[in-house]
């Protein structure tokens, strides 16, 4: 019998001569590469010397330069590359024209010759290990892309407006325009076709009828002026990330919209006052000052600018102008001007009952975590499947306030399934990142901080978590037309020993009913680079529409 390692791979033998003069050739065509690179190598290195003479003596003739230099470059880019392959080739063929590895070659030789990382090794005669290693990396290039990427549903094109009504609603005054809308949405037709393959996913709504009959007369009506006035960085220009970016974003796309913004202001039903709260803290707070007035003064000023300047303030003495503000002071830097207090359209992440905030009129901004502005949709998606999450509730986060604090004391250490840290350690986030954690959790606990906003609760939407709400008074955002008890828990501070009780006394099947949910209206709170409809900068316009139409009163006929 011939020996294994004589064997060809299609079971003919081959002769022992043979075998021993196809691997001499081949090792000899190897000495011929090598000793041709060495050459190449020391005239190449000869050159350099002569070059460098030439230069100590000043005797270069630069034609002569460029030309043995245009020679040696081509000679070191084609010559290798026609042997190298015609090397591999010749590894590859045997004899009879079959393809084939050599035994002779060295399995260092062939590491050295690979061109990227290769797989883990598999056995050639294993379809079973082959198939399982690339169902392996396919889903770990699957959750690498989960990771970078949300897969973006796009919402239904708008809907044609007839011509007639078109000229109909551009022969009315702002005002009279108002009125329509409001008689339309309080008719709004019943909306069917409202199950799991729309876009629109009724149970996360309060009415899904007359919000899109709302939403679409927006789309038709809405006019937005917003004031030039006001010099930078306090005034039209937005930061993009932090815990404050929800103002910096919705600013940056308001002023990019061509779609509801006018240059007429005759034309307008809303006036936007394009100023940041956070650059107004980061411009005149005085740091451990605690003092806040410059701020409020500041704000003051300006209002007081645009009423002088212009007759839309007066007109309607502010109740249809709106400002977004997402820092926690938002409320208290409106307080020295009364109109902007008691009459502005207010969007304030910081939608404390307690603190002038007005349901019906002002809106809870959403406060939106952005950690890299270039990317706001990153690690978005991509939550654990049920089974296989081993966390029932899970927070971490600095100790700001008074509720963080009890939430501790009840819980650190105290439940393996109650996952309750404060700032995540280094130990813990080795093993599981804050992203992770979050993605790992049936329940996302989200207490108040200073203030009774958290961006937690829109984290826990964006990592397919059911929030669990720990804050009194605050006022849920968008919750003009959000349902938020079909997908978020919320509990009374009182509450806070009880808090597993709580959780593990809801039924699995409504568990099961609330995360859909949050994945449903996830696309809801998303802050698309090139907005789309129904997504977050158009649900806070919509709610600052909505409340402005609640301020209209429908004359008695």
């Amino acid at each position: 019998m011939m020996p294994e390692n004589q064997r060809h791979p299609t079971g003919q033998e081959q002769s022992p001569a043979l075998i021993q003069n196809s691997g001499q050739g081949k090792f000899g065509e190897i000495i011929i590469y090598d000793e041709l690179r060495k050459q190449l190598a020391h005239v190449s290195l000869a050159l350099f010397k002569e070059l460098i003479r030439r230069f100590a003596w000043r005797k270069i003739d630069w034609r002569k330069l460029f030309l043995a230099g245009a020679v040696m470059s081509i000679a070191g880019i084609i010559l290798p590359t026609f042997l190298l392959a015609y090397h591999r080739n010749s590894r590859f063929e045997s004899p009879n024209g079959t393809m084939h590895l050599s035994k002779n070659l060295t399995e260092a030789r062939l590491d050295k010759s690979q061109l990227v990382t290769s797989a883990p090794f598999v056995s050639l005669n294993s379809s079973i290990e082959a198939k399982e290693s690339a169902r392996v990396l396919r889903m770990r290039q699957n959750r690498r892309k989960t990771i970078d990427v949300l897969k973006v549903v796009h919402p239904p094109p708008r809907r044609m407006v007839p011509r007639h009504l078109q000229r109909y609603l551009q022969s009315l005054s702002s005002h009279e325009a108002l009125l329509y809308a409001k008689r339309e949405i309080e008719h709004a037709p019943l909306v069917e076709n409202v199950g799991n393959n729309s876009y629109l996913y009724a149970p996360v709504f309060r009415n899904i009828s007359i919000f899109k009959r709302s939403y679409e007369l927006m789309e038709m009506i809405l006019k937005v002026y917003i004031y030039r006035d006001g010099k930078k960085p306090i005034f039209h220009q937005p930061r993009l990330n932090g815990i404050y970016a929800s103002e910096g974003w919705f600013m940056k796309l308001m002023e990019a919209n061509r779609e509801f913004v006018t240059k007429e202001p005759e034309k307008a039903h809303l006036f936007y006052l394009p100023y940041s709260s956070r650059q107004l803290e980061l411009a005149l707070y005085v740091r451990n000052s605690h003092n806040l007035r410059p701020l409020s003064k500041c704000l003051r000023d300006y209002v007081n600018m645009i009423a002088s300047k212009y007759p839309f303030w007066n007109r309607t003495h502010g109740s249809d102008h709106f400002l977004v503000a997402c820092h926690d002071w938002g409320p208290f830097i409106t307080t020295e001007h009364v109109e902007l207090k008691d009459n502005a359209i207010k969007a304030l992440c910081n939608a404390d009952l307690k603190e002038n905030f007005v349901v019906g009129k002002d809106v809870s901004l959403p406060e939106t975590a952005i950690r890299i502005a270039s990317k706001p949709l990153r690690n978005i998606g991509g939550g654990i499947r049920v089974s296989q999450r081993p966390i029932l509730a899970f927070f971490a986060g600095k100790m700001h306030g008074s509720v963080r604090p009890k939430l501790l004391k009840h819980w650190l250490n105290k439940d393996a399934d109650m996952r309750i840290y404060g700032p995540l350690s280094r130990r813990v986030s080795k093993n599981m990142s804050y992203v992770r954690h979050m993605k790992s959790s049936k329940y996302c606990i989200c207490p108040m901080g200073y203030e009774v906003n958290s961006p937690r609760i829109v984290e826990a939407i964006y990592y397919e978590c059911v929030p669990v709400i720990i804050a009194d008074n605050f006022v849920l955002p968008l919750s003009e037309v959000l349902e938020w008890k079909a997908f978020s828990v919320t509990v009374a501070e009182i509450d806070i020993p009880k808090l597993k009780e709580i959780l593990l006394a809801i039924p699995l099947k409504r568990y099961l009913q609330m995360l859909m949910n949050v994945k449903m209206v996830q696309k809801h709170f998303l802050w698309n680079p090139n907005p789309m409809r129904y997504d977050l900068f158009h649900m806070i316009l919509h709610s600052i529409w909505y409340n402005r139409l609640n301020q209209i009163q429908i004359p008695q006929s």
